[in-house]
Formats: C-alpha cells, structure tokens, sequence
C-alpha cells in the first residue's frame, strides 16, 4: 500500500527491510482542499484538548464529549488512557475507506471496548487498539507505536540497513498468509542473493512469517551494520520448494535516478525512424530527491539529443506518492494523472498543472511484476493518456491502496487505508497491476542499469517503441 502520513498529508510506501517514502502535497483540486481542510481542523489531539481544559475528573468528562457526543460515558469512568483509545477509534471513524467498518456498528464497538477493555496503563492500551484495529480485517489498517512511527519516518530519508527487500502480504491469504517479495533493492544484498519479485519468503531467521504484520517482519529484517540474517525462500513458479539464504545487513543508500545515452540502438528497438540514439532514464524509487534528479536527467538527454526515450521503473517498488505523479506531470501536457477512490466513487483528481518539460518524444517505459504503488501510477497515467508504450513481461505488483497515519498525542499513531487508486481510465488496478502493451521475455534486458544500452544494440533486441 501506499501509506500516508499527515506531514501535513502523506503517502508512504510500506517497505520492509527497505524504506523510502514521504508525503503527499495537497491536490490542486478542490475535493483535495476540502479534505485538507476537514483533517487539520480536527487535528485537536484529546491531549490538546485537555491541555487547553485542565485536568480533573469535570475536564475529562468535557473532553469525552467532546468526542463521544451526547452518549459519552459519564465523566468519571473516563481516563487519559481511555483518551488516547478515542483518539484512535475517531482517527478511523473518520478516515476509513470502508464506512460499513467490516459489517460492524462503529460506536457499538467503541462503547464495548470502553466498557470491557481493561486501559490501566499504556500498554494496555495499545493491545486496546491493536485489537480494535484488528475487527477490520485490514492487515494495513494497524497501529503504530512511538518507536515503530519513528523508525518509519526516519526511513524517509532514503537511507536503512537491513538487506534490501521490500515484501508485502500474499494476495489470496492476506496477513494469515506467508510473505511476498514485492522487489528486491538493487544492488543490496538481497539482490546479490538472487531474490527477485514474486518470491515467497516462509521464514525470517527460522521465524515463519504466517501472521508476522509488516512491522514484525521490518523488526527481523533490519538490524546493525554487518550482523547476519538467514531468509527461508520459496522462488517464485518452482512450487514447494524452498532455499536458505543467507545475508549480510549493509546500509543502503538509494540513488533514485541514473540515466544513459544510448547511441547505437538496433532499429528493430525503434522509434520508426530512428538514427539509433536513445535516452534512458532508470528511477529506482521516488523519494524526495526523484522529481529533480528526473529534471537534470531529462534536460541533459535532450541536450544531447534522442530520437525515443526508454524510462525503467523496473523492480520500483514505489516510494513518495507525489514523486510519482509530479514526474508524470513531466512528460504529460494535459489529462489526469490518478484518481482516487473510496466505498463513494472517485473522490479527487490529480492532474497535469503545465509544468511538462517533454510531451512529444517517443517514450516506451520498462515494468515488470516488482513495479508497484507509485510506479504504477506513473505508468498507468502515461498508458492511459497514450503517451508511452508499456513494456514487459507481465503485469505490474498490483499494489494500489492508500493509507494514512495519523498521529496520537503520545507520539504513537495509527496507520488507516483510507482510499485506493485507479488509472485515468478507471481501472482499480489493485491486486492487478497494469498489463503491458507491448510484451517481452523476462530476460530480453538487463534489470537494471547501463547494461541495457548494450543490450539495445544486438540485432535481438526487442521493440520497445509501438
């Protein structure tokens, strides 16, 4: 999933072992303004609110209805920990993609919760709301605690050691299910090992990871610089069997842009036309660096001079959300980028806003089955405005819902699927991905790097360019 997380609004990608997200600028639209708006005046924390009240058992019961309304339960019985349980409980009433909250009365599971739930202390109260989370049934709706959200922030700046694997969980048994391999980093040890996209990882250091939640396994994957860690892994198409594999933590550094100037192309890779000299461009995630470093790249391409323009996002597992729209802006005059949609329909718009650096130049954009979230929404804006052919070998992840976290006033948060995304066509691409138009054999290029100029220059070159 996309997550985001109010800074002030944000998408984050979910990464295990591998971080790198950040967040999602508010929307030219109006719908997006609206909801902008909605959010921060209901950014009072219960802590806020007391803090402004004063504490005693009269302020209390002010606060609990404040959030509770006319049925709150009577000032007495209601503690700072049950506060900060509200808290939680009103961030997903108010934010939760699924208003029918898993078939459940909302409040009715509120007030059970209130009256059965022992919240002496802290800890208690985070199993609480754990467990509150848990009747959705949504392994990406889950709470954070303080230094698990701070963990996944720092994460932001594009830098973690662990092994370079980001994993999600297995489409058909969800979180009860084992763990998937969304895309392996490249260059990281994981990559070294020749763990790929689509490979089931059944233990973590002989943990089994049936059941593990994203964080859990985050916790077995990193760890410091040098230490060991062994993965069970179960290669995709091979069927039951499974492989030991054994990695050295490193810290990675992701460089989210490199590109090449491709000059002797084999005719048959095309454009129609074609002299032989390409531009391509490989983004490897979109952090916040990815918008400009794409500028500088795209901008000494044409300085130089390309007759097509090849974009990898292969093994992109996706990243900053807004990276990902904001480079389709690039190379997009007109029509929309994203939608995004809950339970009600469409509810926002992303659009092109004019600041295109490049709308005319063939473009054929490299995907693959580790090409998700972010990624998917940049490639399904470029098929779906026919601005570029899709190339690969299957469909893209799949990986199309959005979260948010909010925070809570004691520094802990919960992370809430608040809507999904389709293409400008419509297409809920979700556990689907985007197919390719024109498709080639999983080894016809390199994945990724300089290496694919080369590749371009056999006479078995496939055609990228339709």
């Amino acid at each position: 999933p996309m997550l985001l997380h109010r800074q002030p609004f944000t998408p984050h990608g979910l990464d295990v072992g591998r971080k790198g997200r950040g967040a999602l600028v508010p929307s030219r639209n109006h719908g997006s303004r609206v909801a902008m708006r909605a959010l921060n005046q209901e950014e009072w924390t219960c802590q806020t609110i007391v803090q402004k009240i004063g504490f005693g058992a009269a302020s209390l019961g002010l606060v609990a209805s404040l959030i509770l309304g006319p049925e709150a339960p009577a000032a007495h019985a209601v503690t700072t920990e049950q506060l900060l349980f509200l808290e939680a409980w009103r961030a997903v009433d108010r934010a939760y993609v699924d208003k029918g909250f898993n078939g459940q009365s909302w409040f009715r599971v509120r007030e059970q919760y209130l009256k059965s739930e022992p919240m002496d202390n802290r800890e208690q109260t985070y199993a609480a709301i754990s467990k509150l989370l848990q009747t959705l049934d949504d392994p990406f709706t889950r709470f954070l605690k303080p230094e698990r959200l701070a963990a996944l922030r720092r994460g932001t700046s594009g830098a973690v050691t662990g092994v370079g694997v980001e994993v999600t969980y297995d489409d058909k048994q969800g979180a009860a299910g084992e763990l998937v391999v969304v895309t392996p980093l490249a260059g990281g040890p994981a990559e070294a090992a020749g763990i790929k996209a689509g490979d089931t990882i059944a233990a973590i250091d002989n943990v089994s990871t049936r059941g593990l939640s994203l964080y859990e396994a985050s916790d077995l994957l990193l760890g410091g610089e040098g230490t060991p860690l062994t993965m069970t892994v179960r290669p995709a198409g091979q069927g039951s069997q499974l492989k030991e594999v054994t990695l050295t933590r490193q810290r990675l550094q992701v460089n989210p842009v490199s590109w090449a100037r491709c000059s002797r192309a084999s005719p048959s890779v095309g454009p129609e036309g074609s002299s032989g000299s390409l531009g391509y461009i490989r983004v490897a995630t979109f952090n916040g660096k990815t918008v400009q470093a794409f500028k500088e790249a795209l901008n000494e391409l044409e300085e130089k001079g390309m007759d097509g323009l090849v974009l990898d996002i292969r093994n992109n597992g996706g990243g900053l959300f807004p990276a990902g729209v904001q480079v389709g802006r690039l190379l997009l005059n007109s029509g929309d980028i994203v939608l995004i949609a809950d339970s009600n329909g469409v509810r926002d718009v992303y659009s092109t806003d004019g600041s295109a650096l490049d709308t005319t130049t063939p473009l054929a954009v490299l995907v693959n089955k580790g090409t998700g979230s972010a990624s998917e929404v940049l490639a399904g804006a470029l098929q779906d405005n026919k601005r570029a052919s899709i190339v690969g070998d299957t469909n893209t992840f799949g990986k199309g819902l959005i979260q948010t976290i909010v925070d809570l006033s004691d520094g802990s948060g919960v992370a809430v699927t608040v809507a999904k995304y389709q293409t400008p066509a419509g297409v809920d691409i979700n556990k689907v991905g985007v197919a390719p138009d024109i498709k080639i054999a999983a080894d016809a290029l390199p994945v990724p790097g300089s290496d694919v100029c080369s590749a371009l220059q056999g006479p078995s070159a496939p055609r990228l360019f339709r």
